[in-house]
């Protein structure tokens, strides 16, 4: 319901501004550190953004291939492009590239292993933060997804990467009104690799631990060249009207936080997580899942605690009609599967187990109280196997993006009602399994996220994201 605006710099501006840019300072005593409107495993922020934009006034007098800096919320010109390569493309009038890439040493220096999928969670987080803040411009975003990984950082001058901090791409998308998928020859690529590429990253460390289990893991899930993945399933779900709160969406957007700690008091009224549920169904044209050409592949485990009218207890959302049976049959047999009380129609989620399941919750996410000291929390599941089995080991990498941009729904969603929201990467798959009676890898826990309300640390204190302009006044 968007006017699609123009693409001009300020739109590129205010595009970023609202997905990958510093949301505000925190500050404790004399130390300081930014927030970005993007969420990233233990605010690390692995990932980095590269945009491919045409001749814009008040930018560059050619095309050209950029990187984001969100601390100084610029654009710095990595290679300027010829115009008839630019043509080459093929892009309709008014649409843009994004390339995201990630540097997995900035999560592995603190997690060790578990960076690769830390990464992962990120992209699809940012992801989901572009496709809202390209809404709110009236945009749309397509994934690129038959491009092969390599060909995504030859587009950004992004040589194999190499060395302690090496940068990996990840993925292409296109945004703009039309968002029609670029031509992308071996041809045409090919002169981007003779393009004079200036810049390289900042180092992180000047010390390093290997962590071989990461290079591995980046090696083996890389992406060929694929055909579109078809998206029927687009299609067949009727969209279910949202409820619009009360709050502006750019508001809501650049004032998301982690939640530290829950009061373990707090819950929310039944209408109110039955709205955050169904916005995490990935229904036709909603965002952020219209932009992830598969069918959804991950569901949701919901640990009840505190809803209004609603039993506490263990809850399963079914996001893909069509694994149904094959998810009844991977659980355990006490499993009830009746209708959540009061559900609305065409929202399936089903009752589980009803019991107070606080402490497992909590047990589950490596023991961590905030899991259990909110409304409710939950558990992504995967169906795993037969996604790998269908695409290949490239598919890894997406499940985590699809599971980061149901993470982001729900910190926006959680902000929209006046709570927080937290991504769990820390957590024991097995004893999840375990609850739920999985005995294969058919499903797999990939990501844990808690809801509630926080509890405020004077201590901390914001400041502006960005110093005022010249001439504000401010």
């Amino acid at each position: 319901r968007v006017p699609a605006a123009t693409l001009e710099a300020s739109s590129v501006s205010r595009l970023l501004y609202d997905s990958l840019a510093i949301s505000a300072w925190k500050q404790a005593g004399e130390l300081r550190w930014a927030l970005r409107v993007n969420p990233s495993s233990g605010n690390l922020h692995p990932t980095e953004g590269y945009l491919l934009l045409p001749q814009l006034a008040g930018l560059a007098a050619e095309p050209g291939v950029y990187h984001y800096a969100p601390r100084e919320h610029l654009l710095e010109q990595r290679a300027a492009l010829p115009g008839e390569l630019w043509q080459a493309l093929e892009l309709a009038p008014g649409d843009c590239l994004v390339a995201l890439s990630s540097v997995p040493w900035r999560e592995a220096w603190k997690y060790g292993e578990r960076a690769f999928r830390y990464c992962q969670h990120d992209v699809g987080h940012a992801l989901a933060a572009l496709d809202v803040g390209a809404a709110a411009l009236g945009w749309r975003v397509r994934l690129v997804d038959e491009l092969a990984t390599r060909d995504v950082g030859r587009l950004v001058g992004l040589p194999a990467p190499a060395g302690p901090e090496a940068e990996h791409p990840d993925c292409l998308v296109v945004i703009g009104a039309t968002a029609r998928a670029p031509t992308l020859t071996p041809a045409l690529l090919a002169q981007f690799d003779e393009l004079p590429w200036s810049g390289v990253p900042n180092d992180l460390s000047s010390d390093h631990v290997e962590w071989d289990a990461i290079e591995l893991t980046a090696e083996a899930s890389l992406k060929p060249t694929t055909a579109a993945v078809a998206t029927p399933w687009r299609a067949e779900v009727a969209a279910t009207p949202v409820e619009t709160g009360a709050n502006g969406l750019r508001e809501i957007l650049r004032r998301r936080r982690s939640g530290l700690a829950f009061d373990g008091q707090t819950g929310m009224p039944a209408s109110t997580f039955f709205r955050i549920m169904e916005s995490c169904m990935p229904r036709a044209g909603r965002i952020p899942f219209a932009t992830l050409p598969w069918r959804p592949r991950l569901h949701l485990a919901v640990f009840v605690h505190r809803v209004e009218d609603l039993t506490p207890g263990l809850y399963w959302l079914q996001r893909s009609a069509e694994s149904t049976e094959t998810v009844r049959a991977a659980c355990r047999e006490e499993a009830l599967w009746t209708p959540a009380e009061g559900c609305p129609a065409g929202l399936p989620l089903s009752l589980l187990l009803p019991m107070d399941l606080r402490g497992q919750s909590a047990t589950v996410s490596c023991g961590q109280a905030i899991a259990s000291d909110g409304a409710f929390s939950l558990g992504m599941l995967a169906e795993f196997d037969t996604s790998l089995d269908e695409f290949g080991a490239w598919f890894y990498p997406r499940l985590f993006w699809e599971a980061g941009a149901i993470g982001q729904t729900l910190y926006l969603e959680a902000e929209a009602v006046g709570l927080r929201s937290t991504g769990i990467g820390c957590f024991f798959d097995d004893p999840m399994h375990s609850i739920l009676g999985f005995k294969s890898r058919a499903l797999q826990s990939l990501y844990h996220f808690t809801v509630g309300k926080p509890v405020h640390d004077a201590r901390l204190t914001d400041r502006p994201a960005y110093p005022p302009p010249a001439g504000s006044g401010d």
